[in-house]
């Protein structure tokens, strides 16, 4: 009896509050940033295809200089000079670079790794962000590095030919602008088609078909068959690498340097917004 007496007389001890888990921070836009270039510095194949990328366009400049430069001509006689890449390389560095967008995306749908990414990171458009400010800045590098190079080792065999010209050279700096920013815009374009269509193969096929193929079908005979091939990336930079002025009496159907400038504008900027809402809306 008395132990139950003392027991009523022990005070009750009231449970303290659980103590709630902390929330964790939220994941800084740096950190998304930092993780997206480990991804992209981590795959082996990453410095191999830019090496191999810069190492064709700049020799395939080299070369369309050596087959078509004419001595003694003056620069103006020489397409190389404003148009940096020959065909065969601007092709190759948009469809790389295309490709290389996509791969940032479609690699994580294809190996699974999206479903840790989202669970990590819920907020998808800031992760997609990222993807796409990493696949922006190193592109740009390449195409700056490749642009350069292009055209400095033309223009050394161009003045072996007195036919060269200076970096300073009227339309020069424009050429080379859009020859360093093509890079940049096509991997952007790669990315959101990644969002849209999340099949490598697909994407892949899709992209050539966007960037090289879609402008051959569009002429420019016509009004509305020129609109069409002058909004392509392609195109675009063809105008903006050029160095004369469209004819006044033709202005509908050659394309200006302003609508050449906002092609590279809207394209990366209606493929990432694309790609936001799409991975925002689907599920992984």
């Amino acid at each position: 009896m008395s132990t139950r007496a003392s027991a009523s007389r022990t005070p009750s001890v009231s449970p303290t509050a659980s103590t709630a888990p902390a929330a964790e921070p939220p994941v800084r836009f740096a950190d998304l940033l930092a993780a997206e270039w480990i991804k992209v510095r981590s795959l082996r194949s990453t410095p191999w295809t830019i090496a191999l990328t810069a190492l064709f366009v700049v020799g395939s400049s080299a070369a369309t200089t050596l087959a078509y430069a004419v001595p003694n001509s003056g620069p103006r006689h020489n397409f190389l000079p404003f148009h940096v890449y020959p065909p065969a390389g601007y092709w190759l560095l948009m469809v790389v670079a295309a490709s290389a967008g996509a791969l940032a995306l479609v690699s994580e749908y294809g190996s699974g790794l999206i479903r840790t990414t989202t669970v990590a990171v819920p907020a998808r458009g800031s992760v997609v962000l990222a993807k796409a400010v990493v696949a922006a800045a190193l592109w740009a590098a390449v195409g700056a590095v490749v642009a350069t190079g292009s055209f400095y080792v033309s223009q050394a065999i161009l003045a072996g030919k007195d036919a060269g010209v200076s970096i300073t050279h009227p339309g020069v700096p424009r050429a080379m602008a859009a020859s360093a920013l093509v890079a940049p815009v096509c991997a952007l374009i790669g990315l959101g088609l990644a969002a849209l269509i999340r099949h490598s193969a697909a994407t892949m096929v899709t992209a050539v078909f966007t960037l090289v193929m879609l402008p051959l079908f569009f002429s420019e005979s016509k009004r509305w068959s020129a609109a069409v091939n002058h909004a392509t990336p392609g195109s675009a930079w063809k105008r903006l690498v050029q160095d004369w002025a469209p004819d006044p009496e033709n202005l509908a159907y050659t394309a200006t340097v302003p609508g050449s400038w906002a092609v590279y504008v809207v394209w990366p900027l209606v493929a990432v917004a694309l790609a936001v809402v799409v991975v925002r809306r689907r599920d992984v």
